[in-house]
């Protein structure tokens, strides 16, 4: 077990490595974007022909786009460094707003598919590790294949064609019913609109976590201390419960919270199949319409949820296991 001093000096040193890398990523972002052929004024005005040329040098002075990128970079982080993100604009609304709104909409998403899939994916690994060879094995292993081969707009498609127009049993898309009130809204039609976008998730993220927990089950199975345990004439049940899940369970939630990068991403496509209002369709309108303050508050939020996801699994193999130093093993 590592010590308080140990684990605090851990947590800094990541800290610190999350601030070098925010810089570095707003910057390699604002390149990006700076780079890209849109026209940030083309798309706020968007098809309106009515719109001048003095009206439109007007919104770019507004907006700060008629000054030169460095100064505009330089205004923006100084703004950023006093905790002021901008206001967004194609929301019209300040990006903390825009950001904590769609945020826990996805979150509510990511969090059900989280569970769902870390779970779904620990129980078809027992039992794929358990039965190595036989046809229950290979049909799981398959199945796994063929997901991590599959993307994420295809399988959520799929699910809509299936579930939303041909057994008409869930909506095709959005977080309400259209014409709704936000106050009128129900927790059922809630559940309604999430259930396929979390299902598409879960879907996806079984195979990873599925794979890695059948070769734990079989490292194990062929261990010393099973054989042992076997000639004591233990049953498979007791060998499964008593030595294999204890033995598995914590490398299989840490490898849940390293998934939070591709849960994250795998957000962005489903959000924009099922037209779910969260931050994944944000980041989709702001990258498209050159919305730098949004996009940047965006960047900054992803990069330290995923970070963190990645923390908390260093954090726990840092004290379980006294040969991990500094988040990797010795």
């Amino acid at each position: 077990m590592k010590n308080k001093k140990e684990i605090l000096g851990f947590i800094l040193k990541k800290f610190f490595k999350l601030i070098t890398l925010l810089i570095a990523l707003c910057i390699v972002t604002f390149i990006l974007l700076e780079k890209s052929p849109l026209d940030p004024v083309q798309a706020y005005v968007g098809a309106d022909l009515t719109v001048t040329q003095e009206q439109r040098d007007n919104i770019a002075e507004y907006w700060g786009l008629n000054k030169p990128p460095l100064e505009r970079f330089s205004s923006w982080f100084r703004a950023i460094a006093k905790g002021d993100l901008g206001r967004s604009m194609i929301y019209r609304r300040d990006v903390v707003d825009v950001i904590s709104e769609r945020f826990m909409a996805s979150l509510a998403l990511m969090l059900v598919a989280w569970v769902v899939s870390g779970v779904l994916g620990f129980i078809l690994g027992i039992v794929s590790g358990i039965n190595e060879g036989k046809f229950i094995d290979k049909f799981i292993r398959g199945y796994c294949y063929v997901l991590i081969s599959t993307p994420t707009f295809w399988i959520g498609i799929l699910l809509i064609i299936i579930f939303s127009v041909k057994l008409k049993l869930f909506p095709t898309g959005l977080g309400v019913p259209i014409g709704v009130l936000s106050d009128e809204v129900t927790i059922s039609s809630l559940i309604k609109h999430l259930t396929l976008p979390a299902l598409t998730l879960s879907i996806l993220g079984v195979a990873n976590i599925c794979l890695h927990t059948r070769e734990k089950v079989i490292e194990i199975l062929s261990s010393d201390y099973i054989l042992f345990a076997k000639a004591r004439g233990e049953s498979k049940k007791s060998i499964v419960f008593n030595h294999v899940i204890k033995n598995v369970a914590l490398p299989a939630i840490t490898l849940q919270f390293l998934s939070f990068s591709e849960l994250f991403a795998g957000t962005v496509f489903a959000e924009q199949v099922f037209s779910y209002p969260g931050l994944g369709q944000a980041t989709v309108s702001a990258g498209l319409k050159g919305d730098l303050p949004l996009l940047m508050g965006i960047v900054i939020i992803s990069l330290i949820f995923v970070y963190t996801g990645n923390l908390i699994a260093d954090l726990i193999y840092m004290l379980i296991d006294p040969r991990v130093k500094g988040g990797s093993k010795a």
